[in-house]
């Protein structure tokens, strides 16, 4: 059910490929300042579902939605602006992908794109922005001495938390990650979940992952999805430790998936 202090209140979600339904009925709540953990095998819908939230699927021929999805109260499949949505609910995506620009360029290619940098100081404000990205995405220690050479000299890892900090210098709300650290190596990966940590405290986090340890350790919540629909929401320890659907309990055991 809806509540009143809920993040996204998503009610029988449906969408469709072309004749392939891809989600049947999806039903829950994200809170506000928590991560939510979206697990399940390949082909399930989990990343479908997470695209819907900042409509990614818009992009997809012959997709047909139906269903609600409120976001701060909005009907977000009705009733927004969806270039202004996308810079309030941020997506990172399963492999780095940065801008082949400086370090710098990537994080201040949306704030100057959303015109976040204005007036007679707009350079130091631009500044600003960049460091402030940097230092949240547990980055600007690592190239601060080297914000104008080519991001693509960077780690994996770092490109990725590159990606993060170009996300979070538009000043969004929520991010939306796909298996954001499944071409990490577990040092790069670990450094990713320790600053998920950090980042809920400002902002609503939805990640998907086939990594059941990982969704394990970094999230609050955890929601199961089988053959495009959610067989069970709850709380993550409830989810792996007290399932209440035998489907949930086999997947978290190894018996399928």
């Amino acid at each position: 059910m809806a509540t009143d202090t809920a993040k996204f209140s998503i009610k029988d979600l449906d969408l469709w490929y072309g004749e392939s339904q891809a989600l049947k009925k999806i039903t829950f709540d994200i809170q506000p300042n928590t991560i939510t953990a979206l697990i399940g095998p390949s082909g399930c819908g989990k990343s479908t579902f997470l695209r819907q939230l900042n409509r990614m699927n818009d992009l997809i021929d012959s997709v047909k939605v139906q269903g609600s999805v409120l976001y701060d109260g909005l009907d977000i499949l009705n009733d927004c602006d969806v270039i202004e949505l996308r810079q309030k609910v941020g997506m990172v995506f399963q492999k780095p992908n940065p801008f082949p620009m400086s370090i710098y360029d990537n994080v201040a290619y949306g704030p100057r794109l959303h015109g976040l940098a204005t007036g007679k100081k707009r350079h130091r404000a631009l500044d600003e922005i960049v460091e402030r990205s940097l230092v949240h995405a547990a980055l600007f220690d690592e190239v601060k001495d080297r914000m104008h050479k080519s991001a693509l000299g960077l780690s994996g890892g770092q490109q990725q938390r590159l990606c993060i900090a170009r996300v979070l210098a538009v000043e969004p709300d929520v991010l939306l990650m796909d298996e954001p650290t499944s071409a990490l190596d577990p040092i790069s990966t670990a450094k990713i979940e320790s600053l998920l940590d950090d980042l809920k405290k400002q902002y609503t986090i939805v990640i998907v992952t086939h990594n059941m340890q990982q969704a394990g350790r970094v999230s609050d919540a955890t929601g199961f999805f089988l053959t495009g629909e959610m067989v069970e929401f709850g709380k993550t320890d409830d989810i792996f430790f007290n399932p209440k659907d035998s489907r949930t309990e086999s997947y978290i055991s190894g018996r399928f998936g």
